[in-house]
């Protein structure tokens, strides 16, 4: 059969990644190996899935191996597996194509720095370009499983701007990688160095690797070495080739625990911890989570593909079982192997199994466990992490309640009491300084930190020494609103109605008799329908005056982050709060010129609403306003 050729273009974004990578990670080229083993291990598992209800696509090959051969004279190394294998369609989207949403803002972060950008890419995960670290020409030969000899496809690139397909006959299913080394890459053509890569990363994996054992003939040549043209081949293991999960926690290092996790999170970092259980008794599992160091590329898409490796009776069933995990916890990688579900399962049938619901309620536990584990026996470690996933973190109380006190010990939180921008207070920690007759958690939401920090609203709280927690994080106005209580003790925004706090100071009562009710009804006037109500603060100590929301009303955090997504905000007013012994606001007081009064009025809410981190609705009528005062201030010193 003709071979019909066809050169095809890599899809942009691959074509940009392909060179970032090569260049990114050549100082750890021989991860290559690695990556193609775990993908050449990934299609035999895809086969035993398919085999369940298909049996005919095994044949006689029931034998299912990944063999690594190097032709030393030839240069080239070929990973062979006899796993699912591809059409020439898959092999043309799979190896010309990057089928990840977002790959756009992911390239965008890159930076040049080829240390970082080496991070970002293990983060991205590379499979099979990694290829091209090591090979100036990369072929593919692959059938698909149940499709003729003559159906096969042979796949060759450069790694430049294409790439070649054509018709090919193969006589066994699965995938066969040759890479030819390039001439700095040529190390590799050893047999001995590649079994000691195989030992060294894929050693864990369930599918037997192979590699050819060598015997010569008793003939020796003039120097008395072993004639390799009288060579006879033999096939053997080189990795244990038992599922790591499977072993007892005993007989595996950390090491051997480190390389599993970048199997099956194709991340070229490290973990941060982990964790490997195996349950026994009504239900039988084993669970096996990791921690990772950094947050992926695409961890704030919801609809990404995620969630753990599922595996029944050792057989591989998933790649992205989400089931077993609340979406808060999204960022989690590892494997569940179950003995109880059936090994025909699907997704449809897993999201109605209560087996699986309880395996959802243990995992979840187990994940916090290990996260509060980590927090308690290394803080460094936890704030790393923390600032990777504690704002993904945040949306765990409205999404799990019956996890809720627990997640609420894992945030963090800016306060008063340290005044840093980075969140290291626990809210055992802010309840345990909290002071007598203190029965109510303070916060504030703002913009920014900055704002949050010197907002007017904490005056009266600073001056008591009552500690307030400073939000300003995007989902922190709504993650306070699930939350509300810890231990107890109900959260409290300073923002909002009233603010009775503990302890008395006649310094600080309403100034009777310094200004009268009459003066409220005047600022009432002049500001119109942009309030609701003006009245006397309890919460200002410096300030002239704040803006106080109801109690019921939506924050100004929602409010923003709703009306960016182009969601009906429901229409609410402040209420305007005066200082009535501050100088300002007894100078007004004193004003005799209504058109006067009403400029000082309108001032004074403009600058609440600065303070507040708001937006004016005119800021140039605030500046011109703001100009005329300052010209009666410089006429009047004249």
């Amino acid at each position: 059969m003709a071979a019909a050729e066809q050169t095809l273009g890599f899809q942009a974004e691959a074509r940009q990644l392909l060179q970032l990578m090569i260049h990114s990670l050549y100082s750890n080229r021989e991860i290559f190996l690695r990556e193609l083993i775990s993908n050449a291990s990934d299609a035999v598992d895809k086969l035993r899935f398919e085999a369940l209800e298909k049996p005919e696509l095994l044949g006689d090959d029931t034998d299912l191996k990944i063999r690594v051969a190097v032709d030393e004279d030839a240069k080239t190394i070929t990973i062979s597996d006899n796993g699912i294998g591809m059409s020439r369609d898959e092999a043309v989207a799979n190896l010309g194509t990057i089928a990840k949403s977002g790959t756009a803002e992911f390239l965008a972060k890159l930076s040049g720095d080829r240390k970082k950008d080496a991070a970002l890419i293990g983060q991205f995960g590379v499979g099979f370009y990694s290829a091209f670290i090591a090979a100036d020409e990369v072929e593919v030969v692959t059938r698909r499983a149940g499709d003729a000899e003559d159906a096969a496809t042979r796949w060759r690139s450069r790694g430049e701007s294409d790439f070649t397909v054509s018709n090919e006959t193969k006589a066994t299913r699965g995938t066969d990688v040759i890479l030819h080394l390039k001439d700095d890459a040529k190390e590799f053509a050893d047999a001995y160095r590649l079994r000691s890569i195989v030992r060294k990363y894929s050693d864990h994996i369930g599918v037997s690797v192979e590699m050819a054992k060598q015997t010569f003939d008793a003939d020796d040549d003039a120097k008395g070495k072993k004639r390799k043209k009288d060579v006879a081949v033999e096939w053997e293991a080189v990795n244990s080739a038992k599922a790591l999960w499977t072993r007892p926690r005993t007989e595996v290092s950390d090491d051997e625990y480190k390389e599993f996790y970048k199997h099956v999170s194709h991340d070229f970092d490290e973990p941060q911890t982990w964790s490997h259980n195996k349950v026994e008794g009504k239900l039988e599992y084993t669970s096996l989570l990791y921690l990772p160091k950094h947050a992926p590329f695409d961890l704030w898409n919801r609809e990404a593909p995620r969630g753990l490796k599922l595996y029944v009776q050792r057989v591989f069933i998933l790649d992205q079982a989400d089931q077993f995990l609340p979406l808060y916890l999204r960022f989690i990688k590892g494997v569940i192997d179950s003995n109880d579900l059936p090994l025909n399962v699907s997704r449809e049938l897993l999201q109605q199994d209560e087996r699986v619901a309880t395996i959802k309620s243990a995992v979840t536990k187990r994940v916090l466990d290990m996260l509060a584990k980590l927090a308690t026996s290394d803080a460094d470690a936890y704030k790393s992490f923390y600032k990777e996933f504690g704002e993904v973190l945040k949306e765990g109380p409205a999404e799990d309640f019956t996890n809720r006190e627990a997640i609420a010990k894992l945030l963090r939180f800016s306060t008063t009491h340290t005044d840093q921008e980075e969140p290291t207070v626990a809210l055992p920690d802010y309840v345990a300084r909290m002071k007598d007759g203190q029965n109510e958690i303070y916060y504030i939401c703002a913009e920014n930190f900055a704002t949050a920090k010197s907002s007017p609203q904490l005056e009266l709280l600073r001056k008591r020494g009552i500690e307030a927690l400073l939000l300003h994080e995007r989902l922190d106005d709504w993650l306070m609103s699930t939350l509300g209580e810890f231990d107890g003790k109900r959260f409290r925004d300073v923002t909002r109605g009233d603010l009775d706090l503990p302890g008395t100071d006649e310094s600080e009562s309403e100034a009777k008799g310094v200004v009268d009710d009459a003066l409220l009804e005047r600022i009432k006037t002049a500001l119109g329908d942009r309030v609701d109500a003006v009245r006397r603060s309890k919460r200002l100590t410096t300030s002239p005056a704040c803006l106080v929301l109801d109690e019921q009303a939506m924050g100004t955090q929602m409010r923003r982050i709703m009306e960016a997504a182009g969601q009906h905000v429901p229409d609410s007013k402040p209420n305007f709060e005066i200082n009535t012994s501050h100088p300002l606001v007894v100078r007004l007081d004193a004003e005799q010129d209504e058109k006067r009064f009403n400029e000082l009025a309108l001032v004074l809410f403009d600058q609440a609403a600065l303070a507040d981190g708001g937006q004016l609705a005119d800021p140039a009528a605030y500046v011109t306003r703001l100009n005329g005062l300052l010209l009666e201030l410089l006429g009047a010193s004249s």
